[in-house]
């Protein structure tokens, strides 16, 4: 799967899409009705209960996944256990009769802090319960870096893979931070959060729409 990755000063760009569509299947505009996305499951270091929570775009274009405590560290006597961090949800989108969706594209952004001689990771991957189709993304910074980081990414619409028409498959969005001291100074901390000035990150998953084929 051919994937588009842009890297843009400070902001880091990222690509994650999902799988193959049928030959017949064509672009639809939104479909009517509002689509509604439920958290059945979170699980994770990066993502204790209640720090993270889902809302749908009024215009069923995407929904926005909200962290307020996701952050790894090293160095500066952090706990070994710190420095990765992951956060694993399970996710019901419920979807006008009719239409079907994929992941078209995940913005996420956050802040690095990593001292000379650190480095960090950032991993995602994507899936519908049941489907061997798995998209995983990988993506690296070194120190040293103080800035906030902005991810985008995208693929061909011909590579997308589409929930089953006419069943509600949990959508699987796992990600992970990990951050290692390497040769930095050992008395200072680094670090890597999924978050923003106001203390919260919004991940934005980008929906594309199809109909299914009647009957």
């Amino acid at each position: 799967m051919a994937m588009r990755r842009v890297l843009l000063g400070g902001a880091f760009a990222l690509a994650s899409v999902l799988g193959a569509i049928p030959a017949h299947a064509q672009p639809v505009p939104t479909p009517p009705g509002q689509i509604t996305v439920e958290v059945e499951t979170v699980n994770g270091s990066g993502c204790p209960q209640g720090t993270a929570s889902v809302a749908a775009a009024e215009d069923n274009t995407a929904f926005t996944v909200t962290y307020s405590d996701y952050l790894a560290q090293a160095g500066g006597g952090s706990n070994p256990i710190d420095s990765r961090k992951n956060c694993q949800l399970g996710l019901k989108v419920h979807v006008p009769q009719g239409f079907t969706y994929a992941i078209a594209r995940a913005d996420y952004r956050g802040f690095a802090y990593l001292q000379r001689g650190a480095s960090a990771l950032q991993r995602a991957s994507y899936y519908f319960q049941g489907s061997s189709q798995t998209t995983r993304s990988t993506h690296g910074f070194a120190g040293p870096l103080v800035d906030n980081w902005q991810a985008s990414d995208e693929t061909d619409y011909a590579s997308l893979v589409w929930a089953p028409c006419g069943e509600e498959r949990t959508l699987n969005v796992n990600t992970e931070l990990r951050v290692s001291a390497g040769t930095s100074n050992p008395q200072a901390v680094s670090f890597m959060t999924m978050d923003s000035t106001d203390g919260s990150v919004s991940t934005k998953y980008h929906l594309e729409w199809k109909e299914c084929p009647a009957g």
